[in-house]
């Protein structure tokens, strides 16, 4: 009798969770009870090698070296545009940008027209921070925001986007900004508040963008190094000891087993500036691209290009007693798309109907278990100058293949980055068919992008201005 009554009751329950999948949601298979916090640390034109564990010529990371100590340094990380903007829209979305008619980094309306962007990423799209708040997380942003314009008045607030609260800069001129390098203070504050239940924060850093303000106990630190090494050295090292206090406070908490912890940036290093200056005219006063010289590792490439020393960042991954300590991974192929779908599999939750991620989750990556990417990593960067490597405009990644093209100039190179790691060798010629195939599969997926910006994505001020749909 005991065992027919076990028998029902399976039965039922198996028809209970039939009946409450819905098409077009993923389920996901992580008990509620464990839901860990996750904390997405976000820097600023961080490069590949301005890591100690990725070998720094200058930079100390004691910090971020022990965090990949104590879990995982995947090596085949890449952010899917080479500009900030953008690549912080493929984070909120787990889709490429230019499915929001993101292309390039906001700037004045005028500039948005030109380039058939929107004037902010629309807050209707499917938003990472919107569907943890409706799972039951606490959510928060701080640090840098710049996902709208930074000069009109009437854009959304972040709040808009799915958060319980923010502080940040880089805001819609209608919105109070906060200090820049007050991003983990406020993220610590944030943890401590919300100790007792599930929580997601973004803390969007600053370094190492410009202006620099360095401080002076890091600057006697590297007074040794030369000057520019010197001030860029000292904002990696302040940084790295604010993430050090952020590790503390969670072990402090309790809270160190049950939370998520990464790190990555947001693309390559700056450009070295030519001329010395304590007025960056892009960004304010303070120390300027002067300072910028932060480290590829040896990849081609910097910052607004689609080689790996543009594209390809740092991304670190802590979660003690689930992720393995000490691994590193060069073969995983990873990008920030899949960003959501990971969260959100982690969070116990779905998708909203009729959404699909350009990216997977990598859950089983993370846990150190085997993983096989299914989907291509697509770059559409419509911006190229005439540096010697900023030519691409297009490029997909599939597997140990890595396309760049440019049809404007007629131009396409392929790499094998299982043997060529910087992308310092051309294979094209000796593979024309995966060259064909790649080039074929980044002008399908071009033709699925939207031909105007999404709608509640536009100023008032495009009134004054011009069409929406130039």
């Amino acid at each position: 009798m005991k065992i027919g009554i076990k028998l029902l009751l399976f039965s039922a329950l198996i028809i209970l969770s039939c009946g409450d999948k819905k098409e077009g949601k993923k389920e996901i298979a992580v008990d509620e009870d464990t839901r860990p916090n996750i904390i997405f640390i976000f820097a600023d034109d961080w490069g590949y090698g301005d890591l100690g564990i990725h070998g720094s010529t200058f930079c100390e990371t004691p910090n971020l070296d022990k965090m990949a100590a104590e879990g995982m340094d995947f090596q085949n990380f890449s952010v899917v545009n080479p500009v900030c903007s953008p690549s912080r829209v493929a984070v909120m979305t787990g889709q490429f940008p230019a499915r929001q008619s993101v292309h390039g980094h906001f700037a004045s309306v005028e500039s948005h027209i030109k380039r058939g962007m929107p004037d902010w990423l629309n807050p209707e799209a499917p938003l990472l921070p919107k569907m943890l708040k409706e799972s039951g997380y606490a959510t928060a942003h701080f640090g840098k925001w710049h996902l709208s314009n930074t000069h009109i008045k009437d854009a959304p607030s972040p709040l808009d986007y799915g958060y319980d609260e923010y502080g940040a800069f880089n805001l819609p001129s209608n919105l109070h900004q906060m200090q820049a390098d007050s991003t983990l203070y406020k993220t610590i504050d944030f943890v401590k508040r919300n100790k007792d239940k599930p929580f997601f924060v973004n803390a969007w850093i600053h370094a190492t963008h410009t202006p620099h303000y360095p401080k002076e106990k890091y600057m006697q630190q590297f007074a040794h190094l030369k000057e520019q090494q010197q001030v860029y050295a000292a904002v990696i090292a302040e940084y790295d000891a604010r993430i050090g206090e952020l590790f503390k406070t969670l072990q402090n908490l309790g809270l160190d087993e049950n939370t998520l912890v990464v790190f990555s940036s947001d693309n390559g290093p700056e450009i070295t500036g030519k001329i010395k200056t304590t007025d960056d005219n892009s960004t304010g006063p303070g120390m300027g691209t002067y300072y910028s010289v932060g480290e590829t590792g040896g990849l081609k490439g910097r910052k607004r290009s689609l080689f790996a020393g543009g594209v390809r960042i740092p991304f670190l991954v802590r979660w003690p007693g689930k992720t393995p300590s000490g691994v590193v991974d060069r073969t995983t192929e990873l990008a920030t798309v899949d960003l959501l779908p990971t969260f959100l599999e982690l969070a116990n939750t779905t998708y909203p109907e009729n959404y699909e991620p350009d990216g997977v989750s990598i859950v089983s990556a993370i846990m150190g278990k085997p993983f096989e990417r299914q989907k291509p990593i697509f770059w559409d960067w419509r911006f190229p100058n005439d540096r010697p490597d900023f030519w691409p405009s297009a490029g997909v990644q599939e597997g140990n293949w890595k396309l760049l093209a440019n049809e404007e100039l007629g131009r396409a190179e392929l790499y094998d980055i299982s043997s060529d790691w910087a992308e310092q060798k051309d294979v094209s010629v000796e593979n024309p068919e995966k060259k064909k195939e790649l080039m074929d599969k980044f002008k399908t997926f071009e033709k699925s992008l939207p031909k105007s910006p999404p709608a509640n994505s536009f100023s008032e001020e495009r009134n004054s201005i011009g069409s929406t749909n130039e």
